[in-house]
């Protein structure tokens, strides 16, 4: 079996969603989610995952994604008028473009707006445990791997 396939059943055992595109695969799947007055808020955990055949190595790096939908209220008339409500659309990404550093850290500073209990080093060593049995290295990079 290749090693996708195995990364892509150990995915559907923790209920993850699994895609591909350009050769890099990616693993995803929400962890917590928060409702206020007309608006709700998800955190979401993504993986991606270059898996190098030739040289038999994995180049993986994981973050932490908040998106957001809902009514706001406030407008923005050039007049200074509000418009009262108004739908609204969110995505705040992390590790590219914006805030960057491990997943512990992007973990913390959503531990502020989240209650969640999520076990990210469980599914880095998985993956590392099913690469090392395949016989390929795993090189965990900080910043997103190119799309």
């Amino acid at each position: 079996m290749a090693l996708s396939d195995e990364i892509k059943n150990y995915a559907s055992t923790i209920q993850a969603e699994m895609k591909e595109k350009k050769g890099v695969h990616e693993l995803s799947f929400v962890i917590a989610e928060r409702k206020a007055f007309l608006t709700k808020k998800k955190l979401q955990y993504i993986a991606h995952l270059r898996i190098d055949d030739e040289v038999k190595e994995i180049k993986f790096t994981e973050m932490l994604k908040e998106s957001g939908s809902g009514f706001s209220t406030g407008g923005g008339l050039d007049d200074g008028m509000t418009t009262g409500f108004g739908f609204k659309k969110e995505v705040y990404k992390t590790g590219t473009g914006g805030r960057e550093g491990t997943i512990e850290e992007q973990s913390r500073l959503f531990g502020k707006d989240y209650s969640y209990k999520f076990d990210f080093k469980g599914i880095r060593k998985k993956i590392q445990e099913l690469a090392q049995s395949a016989g390929y290295t795993v090189k965990y990079q900080i910043t997103s791997i190119g799309l």
